[in-house]
């Protein structure tokens, strides 16, 4: 826990101007490692996927994975970035206690890819190619680090698995919203990298994570001030609460007089805080020089043009082109993102929904049952395809949409397919004439003033009696056929 004293965000944001960079780390999902034909399955028994290579053993060599380089050219192509001609690896060399080689295989001065750009819009500097380290578990404490822990343990399974790192040009002028433009960058570029199908970026198991910088200079002061570097930041929510608070912590060091130290941060998920890493002041030196044992990567033209011919569409241009398709507002589809449910209306439309109907459900009740289970959306036990099934039993005439709401209910609850659940509960709109019209007479003759206020032209008073008829048919007629007959009836 931090015992920093901040500044309200507001009042930082008068006298301060921030500038906020982000390095963003992404796992890519090849079935093998970077340098050597160990797998790469999450969760695997520690230690259970290594070899020489990957252990830095004496005499073993690295061969570089052909599948890296052509999902990191696919990333920077979706990048907008220029694709080296030719370039190389280096050895990056530091003590990384979960390193077993004790350097880095990483690109130093010539990246695979430079100066692209993404849509929020931010600016992209380089995509360069590296292996992850392994993973160390600090046993003991209260924190989870490796400062009060009584021992540690080391699972060099991660070790070498393709890293690329995405790493934008400053980002200046956002005022109060850079949390949230650095919250927007992270969330697009997720999107396009599993748009992509080179990462499953899944954030909670640490296979997209990115390093947070942020600093202040006095407003109207023309320079940009020392900057922190909040390291590993693992989920959307985090990226912006560790910009917010550097922003108030930093305000605070420098209203007191103070320095900011060049240093990289921790991120605490509990409480939203930041405190000190190691001190980033004095230049490192990291001793880099080309690796020895790897040719350079020269990828050749029509290669990349291959690549680029079959990158998917990118998330911002399909977004464009659904809101256009579905006439939604840019309000509308903004909803659907937030939510999470845009793939999720998209492929109940695929599979026969009117996308009216397909965003009535997915915002409508079923985001209710997700939020009432702790779920997303995507994690609902309930496809697209019988979304699809009961907006088109409701179009049909066959279901009510409390009806509706029932079949949901017995589909999450595992009772089979909206067709089963619709059998086995005995879930059908009553249609019958006679039946629906002796419910009319009681409900007109249990309100006689509503009905003398319909016979009278005042339409809107009809509620009670649709209520009425609707509770004495188990909420099993159809109630816009039920206003008509009742209008009907009263005319």
């Amino acid at each position: 826990m931090t015992t920093d004293t901040l500044v309200p965000f507001a009042e930082a944001l008068e006298r301060y101007e921030p500038v906020i960079g982000l390095e963003t780390h992404v796992e890519l999902g090849t079935r093998t490692k970077m340098f050597c034909g160990c797998t790469t399955t999450f969760g695997a028994e520690p230690n259970s996927q290594v070899c020489p290579v990957c252990l830095g053993l004496p005499g073993s060599l690295p061969v570089v994975n052909g599948t890296a380089i052509e999902y990191t050219i696919r990333i920077g192509l979706a990048l907008n970035c220029t694709i080296a001609t030719w370039c190389r690896f280096a050895r990056k060399n530091y003590f990384y206690p979960d390193m077993p080689k004790n350097f880095q295989i990483s690109q130093y001065d010539e990246p695979l890819c430079i100066d692209g750009w993404l849509d929020v819009p931010v600016g992209i500097e380089r995509v360069h190619l590296e292996e992850d380290t392994g993973k160390s578990l600090h046993v003991g404490g209260v924190t989870g680090r490796i400062h009060g822990a009584e021992y540690s343990l080391v699972d060099y399974n991660r070790a070498g698995i393709p890293l690329v790192e995405i790493v934008t040009k400053p980002i200046a002028g956002t005022g109060a919203a850079a949390p949230d433009v650095a919250r927007a960058y992270v969330t697009e570029l997720r999107g396009l990298v599993r748009a992509l199908g080179v990462s499953d970026v899944r954030m909670e198991e640490g296979s997209l994570r990115s390093d947070v910088n942020t600093s202040l200079s006095p407003r109207g002061s023309g320079r940009w001030g020392t900057r922190t570097e909040t390291k590993n930041v693992n989920s959307l929510r985090s990226v912006e609460r560790a910009v917010r608070f550097e922003i108030e912590r930093q305000a605070a060091v420098l209203d007191a007089g103070g320095r900011v130290i060049q240093e990289t941060r921790h991120f605490h998920e509990d409480s939203g805080t930041t405190t000190s890493g190691r001190s980033k002041e004095e230049a490192q030196d990291y001793r880099y020089f080309p690796e020895p044992d790897l040719v350079p990567v020269a990828p050749p033209a029509d290669w990349v043009a291959q690549i680029r011919a079959a990158l998917p569409e990118a998330p911002s241009a399909r977004r464009a082109r659904l809101q256009a398709e579905w006439d939604l507002s840019a309000l509308d589809m903004a909803a659907l993102s937030n939510a999470g449910a845009l793939d999720l209306v998209a492929e109940t439309v695929a599979a026969g929904a009117s996308p009216a109907d397909a965003r009535k459900w997915w915002l409508g009740e079923l985001a209710r049952q997700a939020n009432e289970m702790g779920l997303e959306l995507k994690d609902l036990s309930i496809t697209p395809a019988q979304v699809a099934r009961i907006a088109e039993l409701v179009a049909s005439g066959a279901l009510n949409d409390h009806l509706a709401r029932e079949v949901i209910e017995g589909v999450l609850a595992g009772e089979g397919d909206p067709d089963q659940v619709v059998a086995a509960r005995g879930l059908v709109v009553v249609s019958d004439e006679g039946a629906l019209n002796a419910a009319i007479d009681d409900a007109i003759a249990a309100n006689p003033e509503a009905a003398a206020k319909v016979r009278e032209g005042k339409v809107a008073a009809v509620g009670p009696l649709i209520g009425a008829v609707m509770k004495a048919t188990g909420n099993q007629a159809d109630a816009a056929r039920v206003r008509q007959l009742i209008l009907d009836r009263l005319s």
